[in-house]
């Protein structure tokens, strides 16, 4: 299959963790990758290293979190490589925060503006044009923290529950016009975010396990999915708790490193 005929996926945060692993999953399918980071350096080495076709990948240094840096890798990526069939809204940040603390309101602020307007930022460029073709796969990467508000780790959980919201709702708009809109919640995987976690982290996945299992939830366009099962167990029993019992079960839970404990 030559260049142009391969479908094409663009995918945030590809410079490590789940971004990258799912970014080789889907070259080793034979699509064409479109990555976005803010560490191109990081991007290119990877790159190299795996021996990616040149004709084959592009990537776009932006940070997610600048509106105008996003949407300009959307729409470079829209010149250079056309649209996507798949749009992976996977980069995502995860601090601690404590709201007595004045510097964590900037913190918050952050979170968000990856989490939630940077996802927005990164749909955006690429609606337009599949909702006018009647095709295309919007993904947004949430949280099994999006389910439940965990102690210290108010940030990054409301952030992940506004992903899921967020792309609930989108998926309505989308749905007449042939646009599919996926949620994939991951638990637990092993990637930089995660190993400063200072809490017991169970049914922990490598990047390449989860990547597979998204990668397979992508294609088959569910609306909705938990990585790996196990997790969405949990989480339906989580959802499911009375409040008192969650409130008890989360008694001297240690709580997510904060931004300026982290060293």
């Amino acid at each position: 299959m030559s260049p142009p005929q391969r479908p094409l996926v663009f995918i945030t945060g590809a410079s490590s963790g789940i971004g990258q692993a799912l970014a080789w999953r889907f070259y080793q399918a034979g699509w064409r990758l479109a990555l976005v980071a803010r560490r191109h350096a990081e991007m290119q080495a990877w790159a190299d290293q795996q021996g990616l076709a040149p004709e084959r990948y592009a990537l776009y240094p932006a940070d997610v979190s600048v509106t105008d840096e996003i949407v300009a890798a959307g729409q470079a990526c829209l010149q250079q490589q056309g649209l996507p069939d798949v749009v992976v809204a996977n980069a995502g940040i995860s601090v601690g925060v404590d709201t007595a603390e004045r510097e964590d309101l900037a913190v918050l602020a952050r979170i968000f503006a990856t989490n939630n307007i940077g996802l927005a930022a990164t749909f955006h460029p690429f609606i337009t044009g599949m909702v006018q073709r009647g095709a295309g796969t919007l993904v947004g990467v949430g949280s099994v923290a999006g389910i439940r508000g965990l102690p210290g780790h108010g940030g990054y959980c409301a952030s992940k529950a506004g992903v899921i919201s967020y792309c609930e709702s989108l998926r309505g708009e989308m749905r007449p016009h042939g646009v599919k809109v996926v949620t994939i919640c991951p638990g637990y995987v092993d990637t930089p975010l995660t190993r400063q976690n200072r809490y017991g982290m169970p049914f922990l996945m490598s990047p390449e396990a989860f990547a597979e299992s998204a990668y397979r939830a992508i294609l088959a366009g569910v609306r909705y999915r938990v990585i790996p099962w196990q997790m969405g167990v949990v989480a339906s029993l989580l959802r499911a708790l009375p409040n008192a019992w969650f409130d008890r079960l989360l008694v001297g839970r240690p709580r997510k490193h904060r931004q300026s404990s982290q060293g």
